[in-house]
């Protein structure tokens, strides 16, 4: 999992950077630092014994997700073709005030308790800019989007069992879930070096589910270089392979961003 955290990045940019042949493009590849508080829950059945639910607000004390992420964007006529990298990872510890079935054995509530919860999310979109306005004194840019998310995520519990008490123990699961989206982006350039964003996309499918908003500010001092900062929103449902995960993570971030 590490090796795919790290490598994907340059396989998207390869990627996006396949098309630079074609005509009348832009391409701009942003990286930036992102902070993201959990709710919800998670489960993991196995060997007929069914998952205990475990917040993400309230057991363990887990803390928020800080890493950095990338996206690299395509632009060629009316249509935009992006794809980006968030890795999400919150652990916690502590003494849990039930046992908890996770992933086949039963984890003792009177013992402390380690957890780790990692998320891998690729998101690639195609947007329709049927709205395409760049001869105002503002610029706009409205239009449908088709994405996939691709959710991948890795869990883990460590503690006592109630069978071996005494004795730590460590129980791993993970599931992968592909998840499509239909929304929509919108931008308006306010000036040559201001600009704002938003994208919203949602889609329930095959037991999973899948919500993302996001809305950005972006200022460009000069033509290809600049900063932007935004707040993202997450909404993500997974029942795969007796993974269970319901949850929502929010939060602001910054970065930088490179257009040519």
């Amino acid at each position: 999992m590490r090796f795919f955290r790290y490598m994907l990045p340059f396989a998207l940019i390869t990627l996006l950077s396949a098309g630079s042949s074609l005509a009348d493009e832009t391409i701009s590849f942003k990286a930036g630092y992102l902070k993201l508080s959990p709710k919800g829950t998670f489960a993991v059945t196995r060997s007929a014994l069914p998952g205990t639910p475990i917040s993400l607000g309230n057991d363990l004390g887990y803390d928020d997700s800080e890493d950095f992420f990338v996206e690299g964007a395509l632009q060629f006529g009316p249509f935009r073709l992006t794809a980006s990298y968030t890795p999400i990872e919150f652990s916690g510890r502590g003494v849990l005030n039930r046992d908890v079935n996770f992933a086949g054995r039963t984890f003792s509530g009177a013992a402390q308790t380690a957890s780790d919860v990692e998320i891998d999310l690729v998101d690639v979109g195609l947007t329709w800019f049927l709205i395409n306005i760049d001869n105002l004194p503002i610029r706009l840019q409205i239009g449908p989007e088709l994405a996939v998310k691709v959710v991948r995520a890795d869990l883990a519990l460590s503690g006592e069992t109630t069978a071996a008490p005494g004795v730590a123990v460590r129980e791993t699961a993970s599931a992968t879930a592909p998840i499509p989206t239909i929304g929509a982006r919108a931008r308006i350039g306010l000036s040559d070096f201001i600009a704002t964003s938003g994208r919203v996309g949602y889609l329930e499918f095959d037991g999973n589910r899948f919500l993302d908003l996001d809305a950005q500010l972006e200022f460009s001092p000069v033509p290809l270089l600049g900063i932007f900062g935004g707040y993202r929103y997450i909404e993500v449902k997974v029942d795969e392979r007796n993974v269970f995960i319901d949850a929502d993570f929010s939060g602001p971030y910054l970065g930088a961003f490179v257009r040519f």
